[in-house]
Formats: C-alpha cells, structure tokens, sequence
C-alpha cells in the first residue's frame, strides 16, 4: 500500500511538501477545516500564528511575500462567511 504524502508547510518557502504550491494548499485547508470542525477561533489563532512565522521567514526570502497577501492566504479563507 503506498501512503499518500502529507500536505505539510516546508520552510522557509512555505511552500506545500506535497504538491509544491503555495501553503495552505486545497488539500490542507480541507484538513484543517475537519481537524477544527469544531472550534474555528482555534483553527484561526492557528493559522494566524503560523503567519506571523511566514512573513519572518518569506522577508529574508528574495521573493517576500506583502503582509495582506500573507492575511488572504493564511486566514481569509478560514473565516466563517
């Protein structure tokens, strides 16, 4: 049986290890929001963590990533509508 990788943060790209987009990927935004079904403050305290890690590690990166593309990316998609 082969074991399907995990969609996982590589840093300090912050890219997906998986399939190599920008993360969270589809796949791990769907994980998450299983993971945090039930508590979705959790899931954006998270996530609104993990930012603040990736715009420090992206700023020494040529290829800086502008702070309100970081907000879209990391929680934007997580917020109840």
């Amino acid at each position: 049986m082969t074991r399907r990788p995990e969609h996982l943060p590589f840093r300090p790209t912050w890219r997906c290890t998986a399939c190599g987009i920008a993360w969270p990927c589809s796949p791990a935004k769907l994980r998450l929001l299983a993971e945090y079904r039930q508590d979705r403050t959790a899931l954006l305290v998270y996530l609104a963590t993990l930012q603040a890690e990736a715009a420090g590690q992206l700023a020494g990166l040529d290829s800086g990533t502008p702070s309100d593309r970081l907000a879209e990316r990391f929680t934007g998609w997580a917020r109840p509508r």
